[in-house]
């Protein structure tokens, strides 16, 4: 046997058991860092979110009417990919219209708060898909600006669980921005 399979085979010491054991910490550290974006400060920096800008024919007051009042929303949802998946008729669209007050839409399957309401301008939710884990919201905000006849809408969602940012973005165009063109005209 040459030298180094014989080193390699005694049992390590306390000192290399230690110092192994340290710098394989170290570097699962440096690697979780890595993965999570984890600065030096605590501040994560590599967090999914999804920015979307799209524009309406219609005013500001008729598309946060048809986002914030349930009768209008419900006629949204069936026009939307949900339709054929999800209870639309059985469990309508429930949208209080205060801050704090509840939402709930696509039968139960969407759930939240509104957390700011600014009519004709902004809407702010604490919004969630009801087969997160406990206790996980999201963030979703949709500011309006007028741009001659029709409406930019610059949406934003963020906190929502790793992985997810693609099928979210994709359920934003087929759910919302889709049905809610054609319920606009």
């Amino acid at each position: 046997m040459d030298r180094e399979c014989i080193v390699a085979s005694l049992p390590l010491s306390r000192r290399h058991w230690m110092f192994q054991s340290a710098a394989a910490a170290c570097g699962f550290a440096l690697t979780a860092s890595r993965a999570f974006g984890i600065a030096g400060d605590g501040v994560v920096r590599t967090v999914e979110a999804i920015h979307q800008e799209v524009s309406f024919q219609a005013t500001p007051k008729r598309l946060y009417e048809a986002l914030t009042d349930a009768s209008l929303f419900q006629k949204v949802e069936l026009l939307s990919a949900a339709k054929n998946s999800l209870d639309l008729i059985s469990h309508p669209a429930r949208i209080q219209r205060e801050p704090g007050g509840s939402f709930s839409l696509f039968g139960g399957y969407i759930v939240g708060r509104q957390l700011e309401l600014v009519p004709d301008r902004r809407i702010v939710q604490a919004w969630r898909v009801q087969n997160w884990a406990p206790g996980i919201y999201s963030v979703v905000r949709f500011q309006f600006t007028a741009e001659g006849s029709t409406t930019k809408l610059v949406f934003d969602h963020a906190g929502f669980p790793p992985g997810t940012a693609e099928h979210l973005a994709a359920r934003w165009h087929a759910n919302y921005w889709d049905p809610l063109r054609k319920f606009l005209g």
